[in-house]
């Protein structure tokens, strides 16, 4: 997973800054982001509070980490078979 500029918590300002009638292309400008970043970080993350964010993420890395050990076992067990 790529490494933002940005923090949780700075997301979620901006989202909130969106809800509460800001337009897209002016927080924007504002924040210094993208149009797709700002629509990318909307639809994965609106409604949802720092906290929320947070562990989300802890999740997806620990996700990551269980993934690759797997497929470390596995390719492992099958390097095993052929010798």
């Amino acid at each position: 997973m790529t490494r933002t500029r940005h923090t949780e918590e700075q997301i979620i300002a901006v989202l909130k800054d969106a809800q509460a009638g800001i337009g897209g292309q002016e927080l924007c400008r504002k924040h210094g982001i993208s149009d797709a970043t700002f629509y990318k970080w909307r639809a994965q993350d609106a409604g949802l509070e720092v906290r929320d964010v947070k562990k989300l993420r802890q999740l997806e890395d620990e996700n990551r980490r269980l993934k690759q050990m797997v497929a470390e076992q596995a390719l492992n067990a099958i390097n095993a078979k052929n010798w």
